[in-house]
């Protein structure tokens, strides 16, 4: 708000005489950076009751703890589901929380970020694991984008992919790799509302219903071999968790990915701001939309139609006999 003498007024909380750091749009609400803190935190605790039945002792009949593996980049999002996760349930004896970053090799980029990582797994007492791509059989990912045009050459399914469709594929079979290191019960990641109407938009658009509905938390429908994926930050948007990992201090790490640019998500965060900033409340739409398909997909295919292979070359989880990750693997020694 701007004063009658051209400065500029901070509101005050909604809530108490403190000024405001956020403005909710959808709500109406300012609010100050303490009750930021406990929207987002009850809006994260309601998630987690949904999405992970912890009973009162989740102990393993083996007397070890029940393991929820955290995926932490160094950014924003993980960084508050981290401190999340510990606030929330990290005081109980049968549940142990253990984070883990994956080291793309991005020069610049993923050094200081894995740091701050690492900072904040300490910060908070819990355990830190890594994983480097190199460590995984792939090149570093710099080495990968310099490949990109000779794989593109070679072979007719890259021409076109960027650098994420990469680093995503890789990214995905890092963290799996990570969570059946630390032998987890469950994975949490950082993905907030503006990420998940990101997603759902991308797989509108391309028609595809099905990678829709296989969109995390997989609890509900748990994957034989793999870890379940949940995601408590899905309802919080992402202007929010930026103010509260700002106002709580978390260290985090500001660059972008010199990667990223003119990746198809890119455009879509567009896209989404745009319908955010004319209809206040389109995010939350989209996602309740999603949950409303996802309930009447599985009443269409209570068993699952989708069909679950395990990839002749590694053993993981795919939907052909070779997985992305073996195929993108091969075009990487081929253009060596």
């Amino acid at each position: 708000m701007v004063a009658a003498n051209g400065g500029l007024v901070i509101e005050t909380c909604s809530r108490c005489p403190k000024p405001s750091v956020l403005f909710q749009e959808y709500s109406g609400q300012h609010l100050c950076g303490k009750h930021l803190f406990s929207s987002i935190r009850r809006r994260v605790a309601k998630e987690l009751r949904a999405q992970l039945e912890l009973p009162k002792d989740a102990r393993h009949q083996d007397g070890s703890s029940y393991r929820i593996f955290a995926a932490i980049s160094g950014g924003k999002d993980s960084a508050v589901l981290l401190s999340m996760l510990v606030d929330i349930i990290g005081k109980r004896r049968d549940v142990e929380i253990i984070a883990g970053c994956i080291d793309e090799g991005i020069d610049g980029y993923r050094s200081p970020s894995l740091e701050l990582a690492r900072q904040l797994a300490n910060d908070l007492g819990v355990q830190f694991e890594t994983l480097s791509y190199e460590e995984m059989g792939y090149e570093r990912m710099d080495e990968v984008v310099r490949r990109m045009p000779i794989m593109a050459k070679n072979q007719d399914e890259a021409k076109g992919m960027m650098p994420c469709s990469y680093c995503g594929v890789f990214r995905r079979q890092g963290i799996n790799a990570l969570a059946a290191k630390v032998n987890a019960d469950v994975m949490a990641l950082g993905h907030n509302l503006d990420d998940m109407a990101q997603s759902i938009l991308m797989n509108l658009q391309k028609g595809d219903i099905e990678r829709s509905v296989r969109l995390a938390p997989h609890t509900a429908i748990p994957i034989d071999g793999l870890a379940p994926r949940i995601v408590p930050l899905r309802w919080i948007p992402e202007q929010e968790i930026h103010a509260h990992a700002v106002c709580a201090g978390l260290p985090i790490h500001h660059g972008d990915c010199p990667h990223a640019a003119g990746a198809m998500r890119q455009l879509s965060r567009g896209i989404v701001a745009n319908l955010e900033s004319i209809t206040p409340g389109a995010r939350h739409g989209l996602l309740h939309s999603l949950d409303q398909i996802r309930v009447l997909h599985r009443a269409v295919h209570p068993n699952n139609s989708s069909e679950i292979l395990n990839c002749e070359r590694c053993g993981e989880i795919t939907s052909r006999k070779v997985c992305q990750a073996c195929t993108m693997k091969d075009w990487l020694i081929e253009s060596a």
